[in-house]
């Protein structure tokens, strides 16, 4: 498999990871409260999406993995939105297109 699938499924699940997160977070109010399914679901989707990280750094070089930071980002500003009903302001549409775009610069070079 081309070790470049293995960041944008990473990139997924690190995503993924900080909405089940974030929806586990919702309201607590003690230590305890932190302790539920979702915040499980989070810390697995992080911990399998750090495994496929370190795939990929095991076969290309940081500077080709490293820029798909970009791409989790990207998705976690979209599935706020999506998932979360977050709003969104034109100015961060606007930072996170080229941000994105950074990426596909990078990729392409």
């Amino acid at each position: 498999m081309d070790p470049r699938w293995y960041l944008v499924v990473g990139s997924v699940l690190a995503a993924g990871g900080q909405i089940f997160l974030k929806t586990g977070a919702d309201g607590a109010t003690t230590l305890g409260d932190f302790v539920n399914l979702r915040i499980l679901l989070g810390l697995g989707c992080y911990a399998l999406g750090t495994a496929l990280w370190l795939l990929a750094l095991a076969r290309l070089p940081l500077s080709k993995v490293y820029p798909f930071t970009i791409l989790t980002f990207v998705l976690v500003y979209v599935a706020s939105i999506r998932v979360l009903g977050e709003r969104v302001s034109v100015a961060l549409a606007v930072g996170v297109l080229l941000v994105f775009s950074g990426l596909v610069v990078i990729l392409a070079s």
